[in-house]
């Protein structure tokens, strides 16, 4: 992870960001964040910021979620077509009502402000950026929500539940399921 930011961190705006920070940020988001730092002046690149993988795994542990998931996916057989959908449905549906932790919220709703400015009718993309999405075994890349011109911080807070609920689709269940 490079030094210019906490491991701790939940946010991180792209500029901090560097290859080393993958398992921190995933790939997409360590990209940017090079290319921001490495192209000449003058090349614009859109900014924006990362959640990171703490950010989320403090999203999940909030108010017991993980354990919610874990259980309904202690029992599933991946094999049956009609429980993979039933638990994956649920399981978006508790990560879509689950509401984010205080501190991982304000860090969202600061990183916003200082984004956008005054600029209320920017419009964002909100997407993945999977620590593990490429590795030599196993390809994750397309499984996962991406949504474009999301406009406003309570539509980019909505959005960012449903690419955290969508990392619990039944292609992605199965899939990590039977990569191990």
């Amino acid at each position: 992870m490079s030094a210019l930011f906490s491991p701790t961190a939940l946010v991180v705006p792209f500029e901090q960001l560097r290859m080393t920070d993958v398992d921190a940020v995933g790939g997409k988001n360590a990209s940017l964040g090079e290319m921001i730092s490495q192209l000449p002046s003058g090349v614009r690149v859109p900014t924006g910021f990362a959640t990171t993988a703490h950010a989320f795994r403090a999203f999940l542990a909030h108010a017991g979620l993980a354990d919610r998931i874990n259980n309904l996916l202690s029992t599933l057989d991946t094999e049956d077509v009609r429980a993979l959908a039933q638990v994956g449905a649920e399981i978006r549906a508790l990560v879509e009502a689950q509401p984010f932790p205080a501190d991982l919220e304000a860090a969202i709703r600061d990183a916003f402000v200082t984004l956008c400015g005054a600029n209320s009718a920017a419009s964002f993309a909100v997407r993945s950026s999977a620590t593990a999405e490429d590795l030599p075994d196993a390809s994750f890349a397309g499984q996962q929500e991406t949504f474009l011109n999301v406009v406003g911080i309570e539509e980019v807070l909505h959005k960012m539940k449903e690419v955290f609920a969508s990392l619990y689709n039944d292609r992605a269940i199965s899939y990590r399921v039977h990569k191990g």
